[in-house]
């Protein structure tokens, strides 16, 4: 083929890449990953978002004059996705790790102790270890040691975190250990968690060694040291300004203030996005040949119901959580503990997150105070701050972070409420079914995709590498298949 050939065949493929509309509803990280990945080989995207700004959950709160991230500070190291995110988006150099700091268990009946680190999940590798006997006591210590003594376990046999652990290591490992890591970080009971999900490897490594300390030992050994947690200093909104800069660049249109309402598929296979609030200033949009649906599950449920009828199975009813952030001038409180989780039932908070511990940077802006966030609820129990108004449940958030730190909070600075979907941890057991049948139900459908935390799973190390993968896929069918606009 000649080099002229060669020129004119991508000519018309960038002729083609312009024609061809890409919508997609919701400006949160995953959708503007997606508007990003169609925009940057030249696809028409519109990004349409309900609100009056983009980055979803990575948004900023003022609290005592400082701009704080309302509840994400980072990454999960996890995989590259993220940081190369950022990289691609001129923040190579502003990426952070996080300080290294303890986890603690809150609650015990000896007080509060710090989580060993020769844990998995919070399973001890050895019941022995000083650290671990400080927490589970003698009682627990023995019963956690006949794990070793049980017949071998088999690959596979047990899926549920909590029940597995239940059986092999007792009652003391479970909810002294594994159940506050599990709450505090997944906002989820272990016997809802699956093994394999939390902690890859362990069933493989459960057969090779026939015991579950056995393969927390043996999972450690592999462990990489260092922070698991990387950030942006000055924010994670920095990421979603650099991105909105970068569309901006690419010709995407956004579109602010206006929800998508309805779908319908046109004659010609093309899809008409229904946005609300239509006039001669916010006119319809233009039929797309790909929409892309990156909106809570509720609301993606709503607007794929009549597109994908074999999208039938019910949201999950759950419970809002919230995070109270909380300024405070503290002096007695470290920075040692940088979370603390406690027990069930010791304490209303289901954790507290050191943020000043966490990111050197914050702490130098926040000059001396401390930036406390204070979690309440989880998606199957209420958070006790729901009835109370917004000062109740400073009061509240400061009683909890005093107790949980185990140190006087003195003058409350300022404070901030902010309620949450809760989240949905990719280990949940059941997950990875529910998205294979969902995902299944929708390519089923031409034009129509979705991508998210509630398919995902949850944290920014999942949802920006499934976007990212979704994306691949539309922009392959937009370029060589699907309707001519």
């Amino acid at each position: 083929m000649s080099e002229a050939a060669t020129d004119d065949g991508l000519d018309r493929l960038a002729a083609t890449a312009h024609d061809r509309h890409v919508v997609v509803i919701g400006g949160g990280i995953a959708g503007i990953v997606a508007a990003l990945e169609c925009a940057k080989v030249g696809l028409r995207v519109t990004l349409v978002e309900a609100s009056d700004r983009l980055g979803g959950n990575l948004r900023t709160v003022e609290v005592a004059g400082l701009e704080l991230g309302a509840a994400v500070d980072g990454w999960s190291t996890r995989g590259s996705a993220v940081r190369a995110l950022a990289t691609d988006l001129g923040l190579g150099g502003e990426i952070v790790a996080a300080t290294e700091t303890q986890t603690w268990i809150a609650g015990l009946p000896g007080g509060a102790a710090p989580l060993p680190s020769a844990t998995v999940a919070g399973i001890p590798g050895n019941a022995w270890d000083e650290g671990v006997r400080r927490i589970i006591g003698w009682n627990g210590t023995w019963r956690a040691y006949v794990d070793r003594l049980r017949p071998p376990l088999t690959i596979g046999k047990e899926r549920s975190l909590g029940a597995l652990v239940r059986s092999r290591m007792g009652e003391a490992v479970l909810e002294r250990l594994v159940a506050p890591v599990s709450v505090g970080v997944y906002g989820t009971h272990p016997d809802d968690i699956d093994v394999e999900g939390v902690a890859p490897g362990l069933s493989t490594a459960l057969t090779r060694t026939g015991s579950l300390s056995g393969a927390v030992a043996d999972l450690l050994v592999d462990r990489s040291p260092g922070s698991k947690l990387e950030g942006i200093v000055g924010g994670m909104t920095r990421l979603v300004a650099a991105a909105r800069a970068r569309l901006d660049e690419l010709g995407a249109e956004i579109v602010l203030g206006r929800a998508a309402t309805r779908l319908e598929r046109l004659d010609d296979g093309r899809w008409w996005v229904e946005l609300d609030a239509e006039s001669e200033d916010a006119p319809a949009l233009d039929p797309a040949v790909e929409v892309i649906v990156a909106v809570p599950e509720a609301d993606a449920r709503r607007l794929l119901e009549a597109a994908v009828p074999a999208l039938d199975a019910p949201v999950r009813q759950e419970h809002p959580v919230e995070v109270v952030t909380l300024v405070v001038d503290a002096p007695q409180v470290d920075g040692s503990r940088g979370a603390v989780y406690p027990v069930a039932g010791a304490h209303r908070a289901t954790g507290i997150v050191d943020a000043t511990a966490r990111w050197p940077w914050l702490s130098a802006l926040a000059g001396g105070a401390r930036v406390l966030r204070v979690s309440f609820g989880t998606a199957s129990a209420a958070a006790a701050t729901a009835g109370l108004d917004d000062a109740g449940a400073a009061v509240l958030a400061a009683e909890e972070a005093s107790a949980l730190l185990d140190a006087p909070i003195g003058i409350v600075r300022g404070a901030v409420r902010e309620r949450f979907a809760p989240p949905t941890p990719a280990s949940l057991r059941g997950h990875t079914d529910f998205v294979a049948a969902t995902r299944g139900a929708i390519s089923g459908v031409p034009g129509v995709s979705a991508v998210g935390g509630w398919l995902a799973g949850s944290g920014m190390a999942r949802v920006v590498p499934d976007a990212l993968d979704e994306a691949e896929h539309v922009r392959r069918r937009a370029l060589f298949g699907g309707a001519a606009t």
